[in-house]
């Protein structure tokens, strides 16, 4: 089964991206390294609830 899922920058708390996950092959909240628009560099982003 899989989920839409937002993810948040760790350093300006902005939603950036969406995406999807399944459910069952991950249960935790997934961690991605992304660009952020704001802050003009790669920093890690974080699935929100």
């Amino acid at each position: 089964m899989r989920i839409n899922i937002q993810l948040q920058c760790t350093e300006c708390k902005r939603k950036n991206y969406a995406t999807q996950k399944n459910k069952k092959n991950t249960t935790g909240r997934l961690e991605v390294k992304k660009y952020c628009p704001w802050d003009k560099k790669h920093t890690t982003h974080k699935e929100t609830k």
